[in-house]
């Protein structure tokens, strides 16, 4: 029932950022179709929430008739995901002049790290790789630290699997117009590029300082925008910014207007962090929560990902789901006539193979030849 009902996505298997825009786009109501190899990781058995309202076909492309069969799953197909390095695709004999002879309304979105062109398009790289290149990593830590990696959030999730479904969306919307299908590069470093769209507004009227780290207002410097220890080892965090949301932190917080009241002088803040640890480590996390959670003071307690599912507003706006036995985010974001849903958790390794190739037009004959022929896992 969701937005995406009718369209048909096929997702070469990979890792990472492509799958992950897979599944959103499954949430979404299409019908996504993985295409794995007969020796892949079982996905089901790994819990791999990115499988989950997904179809499992197993096909071996290293032969002809494989590739032939893919091929004609294009046909009836409206995306095809590539998760491989630039020119595996060509060398399978699904690269994009082929697929889109067989389907001119295709939308062929190719995600890699360092996209499809330019000198290191070719090397291998991770997450922590492509946003060392975009200032991303350099900016994140301590003054005076090493920088710190933010999971893999910025490169492959942020920079890369919402990259992605925001081209086949837009790809999409395209193609209903004019009726022709294109191919999307989307490059992990090309999105967290993006992503750091706002410091550069910042550093060009002064107003962040890009040759350090851990002495801007958003990187942990600002005591009014940070994370504090309480007295249970537990931490909270305030985003303090603006006038009115400090005043009111002051004031919850009882701090003295002698000492906490030039909130953004940058000379001031390495002590006023000093004093402000030393009020939160008074009370524990709960007493804090009691004290400001649902403030203007801009406050949350900081919880483990195992610990989030449980906490009150999680649960208020059923912000995590269970499938099968696992809890991960529901679909996001909230569509209020097509709703987003998950149909079922991963599918057992080449679970749909001859249910899919039969809806799209195989005939028994053929797909009996095909898996004594080894064509199919």
């Amino acid at each position: 029932m969701g937005p995406l009902n009718g369209f048909t996505v096929i997702e070469l298997a990979g890792i990472g950022p492509a799958p992950m825009g897979g599944m959103i786009l499954a949430d979404m109501g299409a019908e996504v179709i993985r295409i794995e190899r007969a020796n892949g990781t079982d996905l089901k058995k790994m819990h791999d929430v990115s499988a989950r309202g997904k179809k499992s076909v197993v096909l071996n492309l290293k032969q002809p008739e494989g590739v032939e069969t893919l091929l004609r799953m294009i046909e009836n197909a409206d995306v095809l995901i590539d998760p491989y390095r630039p020119g595996v695709c060509e060398k399978l004999g699904v690269g994009p002049e082929v697929c889109l002879q067989r389907n001119p309304r295709l939308v062929f979105a190719r995600m890699t790290g360092w996209g499809q062109e330019g000198p290191l398009a070719h090397a291998a790289g991770h997450d922590i790789n492509y946003i060392s290149l975009t200032g991303a990593l350099f900016a994140t830590g301590r003054r005076g630290e090493k920088p710190v990696p933010p999971l893999n959030l910025v490169g492959d999730m942020g920079g890369g699997g919402m990259l992605l479904v925001n081209g086949v969306l837009a790809a999409l919307l395209e193609t209903a117009n004019s009726g022709k299908g294109q191919v999307i590069d989307v490059a992990m470093v090309d999105g967290a590029a993006q992503l750091m769209w706002m410091f550069h507004g910042f550093q060009s009227i002064g107003g962040w300082d890009a040759s350090q780290r851990g002495v801007n207002l958003l990187d942990g410097a600002a005591h009014f925008y940070d994370t504090y220890e309480c007295a249970d080892g537990q931490y909270i965090s305030v985003g303090s910014i603006e006038p009115q949301f400090y005043a009111l932190l002051k004031q919850l917080a009882e701090l003295p207007e002698e000492e906490f009241g030039n909130q953004n002088d940058p000379s001031l803040w390495p002590e006023l962090t000093d004093k402000l640890a030393a009020v939160f480590k008074r009370k524990a996390q709960a007493e804090w929560c009691e004290i400001m959670e649902g403030t203007d003071v801009c406050f949350a307690p900081v919880l483990s990902f195992m610990d989030a599912p449980g906490h009150h507003a999680n649960v208020a706006r059923n912000t995590y789901i269970e499938v099968d036995g696992v809890t991960q985010p529901a679909p996001a974001p909230r569509f209020s006539r097509t709703p987003s849903s998950v149909s079922h958790g991963p599918h057992s390794l080449g679970e749909d193979t001859e249910a899919t190739l039969a809806a799209m037009g195989f005939a028994e004959s053929e797909i009996k030849r095909l898996r004594e022929s080894g064509t199919l896992g």
